[in-house]
């Protein structure tokens, strides 16, 4: 299956990007450079940005100002780094997740659970930042851990996305992509998953969380 990294209703191409903001595609361009709008590559080399991100940029007290002179929000305290948990049952896969992660040196906390049960204990105690959930596993899986912090408002999670070989027959049988949530297909494209990283760092950090 073609490597794909969300359903088409959360991301953006720079020109719909463009659209909504109502700015040239060159300056969405300088924006996602600057890193003031998040945002990854996709193998082929085109950009993706997260639609939530266009419109918390729109919403944005300083929005359409040109990334040069935007102000650095002096006085602010410093982000930490994101949390991430990975959840993933086999051994192999959870090692490298942490070695490709690590040579990243994106600013992130990095936790693994090895099922669906133990992540929902994990969750309910220290809710991560970002979540990256497997979706086939032994007992409670991936996709329900997924539908259950879906389902529930006190287990708010800011980025949540799926990984998975599953097709998309099997996929749209347990109910396709939740809204919200992005899916990547294995064999992990690994570009694709460090820029979706990014642009959850980068947004984190610019709303100060």
């Amino acid at each position: 299956m073609k490597s794909k990294a969300s359903t088409p209703d959360e991301v953006c191409t720079t020109q719909q990007a463009a659209e909504i903001l109502g700015i040239s595609v060159s300056s969405v361009q300088q924006l996602v450079e600057a890193g003031v709008i998040e945002a990854w590559k996709t193998k082929g080399g085109h950009r993706r940005i997260p639609r939530q991100a266009v419109l918390s940029y729109k919403t944005a007290p300083m929005a359409g100002t040109a990334p040069g002179n935007r102000g650095t929000g002096g006085g602010s305290a410093p982000v930490g780094p994101a949390s991430i948990l990975v959840i993933e049952d086999n051994p192999m896969q959870r090692a490298i997740y942490e070695r490709q992660i690590a040579a990243w040196q994106l600013p992130v906390s990095l936790s693994f659970c090895e099922n669906g049960y133990q992540a929902l204990l994990e969750i309910a105690r220290r809710q991560p930042d970002i979540l990256l959930a497997d979706i086939m596993m032994e007992g409670i899986d991936g996709y329900e851990v997924v539908k259950t912090i879906l389902g529930d408002q006190q287990l708010a999670i800011p980025h949540i996305a799926m990984l998975s070989s599953m097709t998309e027959q099997d996929l749209a049988a347990r109910g396709g992509v939740p809204a919200g949530v992005v899916f990547f297909a294995k064999p992990v494209n690994y570009d694709e998953l460090r820029g979706y990283l990014r642009a959850c760092c980068a947004q984190r950090a610019r709303q100060g969380r």
